[in-house]
């Protein structure tokens, strides 16, 4: 190929993974925001889970990080398609288990808990077993394998297959008259017969995992609606007809979630079908807005900030959940670091609501600068 042919190439290759960074740059950082307010009692309400059905900003943070490791994939899995199964096989479930392990240390982590005597070792029989990293783990390799063996048009209909097989079996299996509700829905069912309670999340006052393992399987098709996305890029370029065909297509899917959202409730809890067309809905449109602005308007003056998360994401993203952990473990004078910092440096002179977001925004800060060392050293940590 001549010279020119290939510097073409590698400036596009390049482009789709500026834009990709970006994406995932925004999805991690709002990510640790809406994780580690200053007080849990203080939150401004775009900032927190819906209670149950609903939407809300934070809903969209978890299914857009499916869909950018969906959009990745576009790009890695090509590699395999010339290379041995065993390859491609080891690569996935080596993989997928680090992830999954990982999920699971930072669940036991720190390993003890504070009483008022002092420090005492955790019971690791009561680890909670599901989690993000858990439910990323297992979106990917289920993805991977979909999208290798059965290739995209293929894997898209299994996951209109899956959606609508969700739906049914939760509606089938669930307590009526309110089979999408916290206590009588089939996840809660499903996971408490493979889990002992003791495993399970207990956020919302009760033993149940808005992780858990049957309401990942629909989580898989946010992963493939990525996939789908990131081959859609690259076959039609940055051109103002892609922006136009991922603008539309995700309008589209944000009406017919809401048309179904008056039968299967867009619900993150139970991961509903309506909430992965949704969201996926508003991926597209927000990667389309971001091609339009970063690749066509070349307005790129803004994005460094988000690429220093987006080329470590998983790691930036573990190491914030290690260092927040320990800053609430370690104590100075009886007071956490967490407590000490938010106290004095935020609560002594702003309202509740500012001060437990303006922690929030000094913690995504300090996590974009260990992201700024790593990639200024050139130091690309893959998990």
């Amino acid at each position: 190929m001549p010279q020119s042919g290939k510097h073409f190439l590698k400036n596009f290759s390049q482009q789709r993974y500026f834009a990709l960074d970006v994406l995932r740059g925004m999805t991690i950082a709002l990510m640790i925001l809406v994780n580690t307010p200053g007080s849990w009692a203080t939150i401004y309400a775009p900032f927190e889970h819906a209670a149950w059905h609903g939407f809300t900003l934070t809903d969209l943070v978890f299914p857009t990080f499916l869909f950018v490791i969906g959009n990745a994939a576009s790009f890695s899995l090509k590699k395999y398609e010339k290379r041995s199964e065993n390859a491609f096989l080891r690569k996935v479930f080596k993989r997928t288990a680090l992830i999954f392990l990982i999920g699971l240390l930072l669940s036991a982590f720190p390993f003890v808990y504070r009483a008022e005597d002092g420090l005492h070792l955790k019971n690791f029989t009561t680890v909670r077993i599901m989690g993000v990293l858990q439910r990323i783990a297992l979106c990917y390799c289920l993805a991977s394998l979909l999208l290798h063996y059965l290739k995209l048009k293929k894997s898209l209909l299994v996951g209109v297959l899956i959606l609508l097989g969700y739906w049914a079996i939760l509606w089938f299996f669930g307590d009526h008259p309110n089979p999408y509700s916290l206590k009588h829905n089939t996840v809660l069912k499903f996971d408490s017969f493979i889990f002992p309670k003791e495993n399970l999340w207990t956020g919302f006052g009760m033993a149940f995992d808005p992780e858990g393992l049957l309401s990942t399987l629909p989580a898989v098709v946010n992963v493939i609606v990525g996939y789908a996305a990131g081959v859609f890029i690259q076959k039609f370029g940055n051109t103002q007809k892609t922006i136009i065909n991922l603008a539309v297509s995700g309008f589209a899917l944000l009406v017919i979630a809401k048309f179904w959202d008056l039968y299967f409730p867009i619900t993150k809890g139970i991961w509903t079908s309506t909430f992965v067309l949704f969201s996926t809905g508003w991926d597209l449109l927000i990667i389309a807005a971001l091609i339009l602005i970063i690749e066509i308007a070349n307005i790129r003056g803004w994005t460094y900030f988000f690429e220093a998360f987006g080329r470590n994401p998983l790691f930036i993203f573990i190491m914030s959940g290690v260092v927040i952990t320990l800053m609430n473990l370690i104590q100075i004078d009886g007071q956490s670091i967490h407590g000490l910092i938010y106290e004095n440096l935020f609560l002594s002179w702003l309202n509740t609501y500012n001060a437990s977001l303006g922690f929030a925004i000094f913690y995504v800060l300090l996590m974009w600068l260990l992201g700024y060392v790593l990639d200024k050293n050139k130091i690309y940590i893959k998990v």
